[in-house]
């Protein structure tokens, strides 16, 4: 008889729920994506917290069937680090623990920056237990060494961003423009429709000095752009450009530190997700990085879930039967 795993996690955009069986197989994803009014840039974290709290009951209840449980994984933090915190996760965190305590299965406390790492693993071909990862999302851009444990990951930072994040350029630039938010999958959109006639001739200015880079000059020169009405899908072909070369050039810094593993990278998040990205930066590593290789996971599974946690609970309870420990000491 087959017994499960499951994840929760509570991010600033999206609720999650996901359930693994025994062989990692990912038997249920299930996500609401929280409500943000038209025009608005996000949500703060008591609004966010509050949806949270009404999505919860719905999703535990539609994934009653999922039985026996054998272990619980959540988000409490953003990131692996002293200080990380975010109220929103308190709401999966505190469902996650009366869930384990009821059923009377290990818990483990994990974050959403694993979670990501896990889930974009799980079909993506990466196999060496050392690579490079990139974080790029409208909370986080991050530049990271990453080595895999025996229940998670060992993360070392080595660079980001000095102001705006990767996500957060993209959706004030979008959100300028008209488009929803998130803005990445419409700019994506717009750039997949066609040949733009003025393609090429917007450009937004690059700022990486070695392991730090900056969007706010690229942003505020976007938004600059677009008081003068250009062509929509030119600007967005612009933006997009810019996060390929911003991105491209800390990698090219990243692999520069000589971390083990660094010719291999894993990129990850929600703005991971974005075609464009994965066509153009795929191409110019193999033309002017030759022997750099660059992994994604799924474009589902690059947008906030609950699927690595999932899997990271099935990881922690084979590694302590094996240990003849419990999962999450």
């Amino acid at each position: 008889m087959s017994s499960f795993f499951l994840g929760l996690d509570t991010s600033c955009y999206t609720t999650s729920l996901a359930f693994a069986d025994q062989d990692g197989r990912i038997v249920q994803d299930r996500r609401r994506v929280l409500t943000v009014e038209t025009g608005a840039r996000g949500l703060r974290q008591s609004e966010a917290l509050f949806q949270h709290l009404k999505n919860l009951p719905d999703l535990v209840e539609a994934s009653a069937a999922f039985r026996p449980l054998q272990g619980v994984a959540f988000s409490a933090r953003p990131r692996p680090v002293e200080g990380s915190y975010l109220p929103v996760f308190l709401a999966g965190a505190n469902f996650a623990r009366a869930i384990a305590a009821t059923a009377g299965v290990p818990l483990l406390s994990s974050s959403h920056q694993e979670g990501h790492i896990r889930a974009a693993l799980a079909d993506s071909g990466l196999t060496s237990d050392a690579f490079l990862g990139l974080h790029l999302s409208g909370g986080t851009t991050e530049l990271l060494a990453i080595k895999r444990q025996t229940t998670g990951f060992a993360i070392k930072l080595l660079g980001g961003t000095s102001d705006l994040h990767a996500g957060q350029m993209v959706d004030r630039i979008g959100v300028a423009m008209g488009l929803p938010f998130p803005a990445g999958p419409h700019l994506d959109a717009l750039v997949q429709e066609g040949k733009v006639e003025t393609e090429g001739k917007l450009k937004l200015p690059v700022a990486v000095q070695g392991l730090t880079v900056s969007f706010s000059g690229p942003t505020s020169a976007a938004l600059r752009l677009w008081k003068q009405k250009p062509d929509d899908r030119a600007l967005a072909l612009a933006v997009l450009n810019c996060l390929v070369e911003s991105v491209f050039r800390l990698l090219k810094a990243g692999v520069a530190t000589g971390e083990p593993g660094c010719h291999e990278v894993l990129l990850f998040g929600g703005v991971a997700a974005n075609t464009y990205l994965r066509r153009e930066l795929t191409a110019r590593l193999h033309r002017d990085l030759n022997g750099i290789k660059v992994y994604f996971g799924k474009p589902a599974l690059s947008a906030d879930n609950a699927v690595g946690l999932a899997l990271l609970a099935r990881d922690g309870l084979a590694a302590a039967e094996k240990g003849g420990s419990q999962l999450g000491e």
